[in-house]
């Protein structure tokens, strides 16, 4: 077989239909319009964006290696509802990663990364839209990550905060959440500016284990059978 260049489909032009979806539903979950435990029906899905149930399947078994979607027997897929002791291994690792991403980027950043970093902190701060704090929280956070130029250690990253985005409202909601991560964002701004790593590292990792210890306190607790 012999292809020409012109037969191959830019396949990065635009997003797929599975990933439509997928992103559709991981907005739906991360903002609670789908709610732990709830079945997602694939042919419901389907009619919605008016395709076919491959692009639906697709969509929901990359939400489940994300850890958003589960598969049960006689229920198919469901919203995943992980225990309190998942969450916090989640955050526990979160803590490694992104502690040891911050070590590894503050020797190299730049004015403009310090700059870009300020400018979201403050978007952040500002926004009173719920809707939009998960994005804004992971555009500051990465945004002070990229300079450690360690792409796989920054996407698996990303691929662990898609599984906490839900719990962020609990977060900034609860115990004067808000105020306390705007105050620690500006803090690790600062300790960047000063180019101080160490420093930096461990804002890091007890920006985010704090968060995890607020989370504890205010999940909701399992009905007994």
């Amino acid at each position: 077989m012999s292809l020409e260049l012109s037969d191959v489909p830019n396949l990065g032009q635009s997003p797929t239909n599975s990933e439509v979806i997928a992103q559709h539903l991981r907005n739906a979950i991360v903002t609670g319009q789908l709610h732990e435990g709830e079945p997602i029906r694939q042919d419901e899905v389907a009619a919605l964006f008016k395709v076919s149930k491959i692009p639906v399947r697709e969509a929901l078994k990359h939400l489940e290696a994300e850890g958003l979607v589960a598969f049960q027997r006689n229920r198919g897929a469901v919203v995943h509802s992980p225990s309190e002791a998942e969450i916090v291994q989640v955050y526990e690792v979160r803590a490694m990663l992104e502690s040891n991403a911050i070590r590894l980027a503050v020797p190299n950043m730049t004015a403009a990364t310090l700059d870009k970093a300020q400018r979201m902190c403050d978007e952040f701060a500002r926004e009173q839209d719920p809707f939009r704090w998960a994005r804004l929280h992971w555009e500051f956070h990465s945004c002070l990550y990229r300079d450690a130029g360690r792409d796989f250690l920054l996407n698996m990253i990303q691929s662990i905060n898609n599984r906490t985005e839900r719990y962020l409202h609990i977060q900034l909601t609860r115990e004067n959440g808000r105020d306390t991560a705007d105050t620690e964002h500006q803090a690790l701004v600062d300790a960047c500016r000063r180019g101080d790593p160490a420093e930096a590292a461990r804002m890091v990792h007890e920006h985010i284990m704090r968060a995890c210890s607020l989370l504890q306190r205010h999940l909701p607790k399992p009905t007994a059978a």
